[in-house]
């Protein structure tokens, strides 16, 4: 069993018996346009130890990496991505707001294949966004292409893992995958519904707001035998209380940074 540290002064490596899993938020998405190959490549090049992405279906049926509901925010286009076809979303430039680069959508196939070629392994936290309008598709397209990339790989559970905002979408989820690891995102801690997560669910991913608010929330997670990840977790006093606390995952858009703490 993993001893985990108890708040106090972070003092060093010697201070750290529990390191918490490094997870890319859409890749180092600090420094690259989010969701693109070149955030997730980065991500891997900075040490992290897994790669986390939000997942949306196009109106052909094609998981692609993209957080909002429209491409408004990070693309140079318009419209719901429930709305476009896989070819109108690549006809979109994805990466000139950030870097003043192009840069194209993602597949998830294509985030699969990256992880599956990394040359080391990688965690792969999967958020599947709701409400939507093609509803429990979304998450019956996920499971067919997991299976399809043999995930979770055998002999490794945490090599993916699912989250999601919505109890149903787990439910759904734990139906139709009963080995698929859950997560649970809220906004805050305790979680809804008396603090109890949806059956099969193995952990919480609460955002760093609510631990802040309740860094006693973690160790009634880890004493109920759930696993606690946190979100967005950028700034180095957020990066050290996370620490101290013994969360499991840190979900992060620097991964160097964090990393370079937990090395250091």
């Amino acid at each position: 069993m993993t001893t985990r540290t108890s708040p106090g002064d972070l003092t060093g490596q010697d201070a750290l018996p529990f390191r918490p899993r490094v997870i890319a938020h859409r890749g180092s998405s600090g420094d690259h346009p989010e969701h693109t190959i070149e955030a997730y490549r980065q991500a891997i090049a900075d040490g992290a130890d897994g790669l986390e992405c939000d997942v949306r279906l196009t109106a052909d049926g094609h998981l692609v990496c993209l957080h909002d509901r429209t491409v408004a925010r990070t693309s140079d286009g318009h419209g719901a991505v429930s709305t476009l076809t896989l070819a109108q979303l690549r006809a979109l430039d994805f990466g000139s707001w950030k870097t003043g680069r192009p840069a194209a959508v993602l597949e998830l196939r294509e985030l699969l294949e990256l992880v599956r070629d990394a040359g080391r392994p990688l965690e792969l936290f999967v958020e599947t966004k709701h409400p939507n309008r093609h509803g429990g598709l979304v998450e019956r397209r996920l499971v067919e292409l997991l299976r399809h990339h043999g995930l979770p790989a055998p002999g490794r559970p945490r090599s993916v893992r699912v989250m999601s905002f919505s109890r149903l979408a787990l439910v759904r989820l734990r139906r139709m995958a009963p080995g698929l690891p859950l997560a649970f995102l809220g906004n805050g801690v305790p979680l809804p519904h008396g603090g109890r997560l949806p059956a099969g669910a193995q952990a919480a991913a609460p955002s760093i707001t609510a631990v802040r608010e309740r860094p006693g929330s973690v160790r009634r997670l880890h004493d109920a035998g759930k696993e606690f990840y946190v979100w967005t977790v950028d700034e180095i006093s957020d990066i050290e209380l996370c620490i101290r606390l013994g969360v499991d995952a840190v979900i992060t858009n620097r991964p160097r940074l964090v990393r370079e703490m937990l090395d250091g």
